[in-house]
């Protein structure tokens, strides 16, 4: 694209071309990233590609820049600044319903709750299982925000929660721990980490364990 051009490669207006060099500041920059986060939520970005165009946000200088990682997002792109384009496209969802509301809500009683695998995670989800098991595995999981609240709400049932590699999680929201234990093998509590799981909620007459992915033959 040739310099004074935007993205459809049309010549720009002097006030168009104005805007697009003008500076922008902390506050444009982190709304930005507001709405990338909005955009993972509604399916239109990865979790790679979110990372990827945050970083291309808060570095940015000029409006140009910051567009840049808009451009093919609908509805999200400033209308007084030109882009000069972005070269990743935004990838498919994965397969398998959105929840209402962004927040996912999974329910049994007395069987398994199992999810693994590339599945759908909202920026909120709840739990709530009796008189089974439950596992959890983040780990090849879609997530719709680098921070995830999980809210747990469980009564003689096994939790088993594992995360990525290089995510942590916040345990200090499960306030309610009766006839339960809590095991965490990451040690990541309080940590830094990139995503972050944090669980609040109530755990009864059960188990919590948190756990990377196994590793090995062994695991």
């Amino acid at each position: 694209m040739a310099e004074g051009e935007d993205a459809a490669g049309q010549a720009l207006t002097r006030e168009q071309e104005r805007q697009r060099n003008l500076r922008v500041s902390d506050a444009e920059r982190e709304h930005v990233v507001e709405l990338l986060q909005k955009a993972i939520g509604r399916g239109m970005l990865d979790l790679d590609e979110f990372t990827e165009r945050t970083d291309i946000a808060l570095a940015a200088r000029t409006r140009g820049e910051l567009n840049a990682v808009l451009v093919d997002l609908p509805g999200l792109m400033h209308t007084d600044a030109v882009v000069t384009g972005f070269a990743a496209p935004a990838a498919a969802p994965p397969p398998g319903p959105r929840p209402q509301g962004d927040v996912l809500e999974l329910k049994a009683h007395g069987s398994s709750l199992v999810r693994k695998g590339r599945w759908y995670v909202p920026a909120e989800l709840v739990v709530r299982n009796k008189y089974g098991d439950a596992k959890l595995d983040f780990s090849e999981a879609e997530l719709a925000s680098p921070v995830v609240h999980v809210e747990l709400d469980t009564k003689w049932c096994s939790v088993t929660v594992t995360i990525p590699e290089h995510a942590a999680v916040d345990l200090n929201g499960v306030t309610e721990l009766k006839w339960a234990s809590i095991d965490d093998k990451t040690n990541s509590t309080g940590r830094p980490g990139t995503p972050r799981f944090v669980l609040t909620g109530r755990v009864h007459g059960g188990s919590l364990t948190i756990r990377y992915p196994r590793r090995g033959l062994f695991g």
